[in-house]
């Protein structure tokens, strides 16, 4: 079953970065012709690429109910992605720190409401992060309770779990509940980021999250290739 599963998932990831790359070059088109473009344009370009996102969340969740080791731990990452990953996913205050980055036309309202929800995003994440120690906590060293509190990493390999008929029901049970309570703050933290953000502001910041993931891979498969061959 985790044969099928991960090929599965890496089948619906091919096709999925393929619409990503697509997404992109429309994204940078429309950000090159923002001004020639109406909000209402803007807008349901935006829709349709966070649409696009939410079938990568779907599709993680059903492979999570299968076999939740799959996503704490995915092989269809590189090892430089894995690296990224807090709770079998990126960080949510991860998006509020990239507007700062991508974005240097915040108004003072935006900022103000921006640094709310920051603060917002890193109580959330630190309840999650408390959650993930108590699940360390129930089969792990204190060591690794730190670990997972601090980094919202599951240390599988040091638990003594390899495989996915080895999880009992109740902690299988507590990894999906935990995975779905992060994707639903990362879902909901990018929402609120859309919210805050002017439309051809936020067309700005799609495009350096998309550019973002894909010099993430390339790096990271890169870097992997070059370690098998060394």
């Amino acid at each position: 079953m985790t044969d099928v599963n991960v090929a599965s998932f890496e089948a619906f990831l091919q096709a999925w970065t393929v619409r990503q790359n697509k997404y992109l070059e429309d994204l940078r088109s429309a950000q090159q012709h923002c001004h020639e473009l109406q909000d209402a344009d803007l807008r349901v370009l935006i829709s349709m690429v966070l649409s696009h996102y939410q079938q990568y969340f779907e599709e993680k969740s059903r492979i999570a109910q299968h076999n939740v080791l799959l996503v704490f731990s995915p092989p269809w990452f590189s090892s430089l992605e894995r690296t990224f990953l807090w709770i079998a996913g990126f960080k949510p205050g991860t998006g509020v720190q990239l507007v700062n980055t991508a974005l240097d036309d915040l108004t003072e309202e935006q900022n103000m409401r921006l640094r709310q929800l920051k603060q917002e995003t890193k109580s959330e994440e630190r309840v999650l992060n408390d959650k993930l120690a108590k699940i360390h906590e129930s089969v792990a060293a204190p060591p690794l309770v730190e670990m997972g509190r601090h980094h919202g990493r599951l240390c599988l390999n040091e638990l003594g779990i390899a495989e996915e008929n080895e999880v009992p029901s109740s902690l299988k049970a507590s990894l999906e509940a935990l995975v779905a309570n992060a994707d639903e703050l990362r879902i909901n933290t990018v929402l609120k980021i859309v919210e805050i953000l002017r439309p051809a502001q936020t067309v700005k910041l799609l495009v350096a999250v998309a550019e973002l993931l894909h010099k993430i891979r390339m790096w990271g498969l890169e870097n992997d290739k070059q370690r098998s061959i060394g």
